[in-house]
């Protein structure tokens, strides 16, 4: 009891204290609102290392996983599929998501229409050229180091690390110092992490001091939303991809396999605690090792349905509660861009949907009243957010088996006789 205890704590300690973090804020919020003001800046001293830390953690991140790619992991036929059905299974699940979000409209709470006109006029006499450069380049070295600038300094980071991984026995130095400067800033995220419950408690009280109590039934609609539409894809989609790989019998054979790795990515809220078990599940799926065991740790880290969804509820969240239209084609491109994006960085960095927020808020331009709120919203999805993550892993490889090595990719043989 007391080992199961441990697990448990181990697991979701950091959301129990965060949620205890959240109550206390709204608590004080509702009761003490004269007193918001003097929490307000133990959330923005929260907030702003969050900003600093994010710079150096994207370049390490991405610099270093694109230098240390080795002959070994080229894009070779099982690579290029590979990469094909991570890309279309993460934009299917965001533009399922979007068009939930287009039924079930949330209505925003009332918000001090000041606190949000600035950030209305920003950027408006910018033409489409304007946005394209600006977003995507700078014209100065020194401004790469602005979150305002983000999309751009990731471009950057992604071509040092082709630059690094082409250096050959030359660069060896420079791909250990990003590799090493990459563990670093993993820690140092994990230190920061450790005052998240005091931070976004601060500010919870602060947005609840000014908002009002009305902000709790606006965080229920977007999650009631994302688990109905979470347990929809899980069951629907996920059917339907073994279908697509294996006809009926891949169908079967995915969810007669799918119990233990499912119930690990519930009880762990960990992609990589569930890899080993997706592991040992594959060949009982028919997937051929030379595609598992490619497929399948890469997709730890690449490959994140749950997240992709997550993403897009944060942004339309975000936009909600600043009174902006999230089903503008320009925001809705966007979106899957960061989507995207978001699901193949983040995930080999711990709490790294945080990251993706503040890469949301800088690309977007939105104030950082709105971190809190989506914060929030990722840490509360977050079980079924893992789940489908961790287990898209293996009916992914399913499908990489298929596309790669054709019908006989499965083995089929053994998924009938199974």
């Amino acid at each position: 009891m007391q080992n199961k205890l441990s697990r448990f704590l181990e697991n979701y300690g950091g959301i129990l204290l965060l949620l205890l973090g959240i109550v206390l804020g709204s608590i004080v919020g509702v009761f003490f609102p004269e007193a918001v003001g003097w929490l307000k800046p133990l959330g923005d001293v929260f907030l702003n290392l969050l900003f600093a830390a994010v710079v150096p953690l994207l370049f390490f991140a991405i610099s270093s996983a694109v230098a240390n790619i080795d002959g070994s992991q080229k894009l070779g036929r099982i690579i290029s599929v590979m990469a094909g059905v991570f890309l279309s299974t993460i934009v299917i699940a965001a533009l399922c998501t979007m068009v939930v979000l287009w039924f079930f409209p949330v209505e925003a709470p009332q918000v001090p229409a000041e606190s949000v006109s600035e950030l209305l006029q920003a950027g408006s006499d910018d033409t489409w050229g304007d946005k394209l450069v600006r977003f995507v380049s700078v014209d100065e070295f020194y401004k790469l180091l602005s979150r305002e600038n983000m999309l751009a300094f990731v471009i950057f980071s992604f071509l040092t690390g082709v630059a690094a991984m082409r250096s050959g026995q030359a660069g060896d130095s420079f791909r250990k110092f990003l590799s090493s400067g990459n563990e670093v800033m993993k820690h140092l995220l994990i230190l920061i992490m450790k005052i998240a419950p005091l931070g976004l408690g601060a500010y919870f009280a602060y947005q609840v001091g000014t908002i009002g109590p009305e902000l709790f039934g606006f965080y229920a609609k977007p999650l009631g939303l994302y688990y109905l539409l979470g347990a929809f894809y899980f069951l629907v989609f996920f059917s339907l991809y073994a279908y697509i790989a294996g006809g009926r019998s891949g169908v079967d054979r995915y969810w007669k396999n799918n119990i233990l790795p499912s119930a690990t990515a519930i009880s762990t809220c960990s992609s990589i605690a569930t890899m080993p078990v997706n592991l040992a599940a594959a060949p009982r799926m028919g997937i051929p090792a030379s595609v598992a065991n490619v497929v399948i740790p890469l997709g730890t880290t690449l490959h994140k349905n749950g997240s992709s969804m997550s993403s897009i509820v944060k942004i339309y969240v975000a936009f909600v509660l600043i009174g902006r239209d999230f089903f503008e084609p320009a925001t809705l491109i966007t979106a899957l861009g960061i989507t995207v994006l978001v699901s193949i960085v983040a995930g080999g960095i711990p709490n790294g949907g945080y990251i993706g927020e503040m890469l949301m808020i800088s690309v977007y331009g939105l104030p950082t009243e709105a971190i809190p709120a989506v914060m929030i919203i990722g840490t509360l999805v977050d079980p079924i957010a893992t789940l489908l993550n961790a287990t898209g892993d293996t009916v992914a490889a399913m499908l990489v088996s298929r596309f790669a090595l054709g019908r006989k990719g499965l083995n089929t043989e053994g998924i009938e006789n199974g």
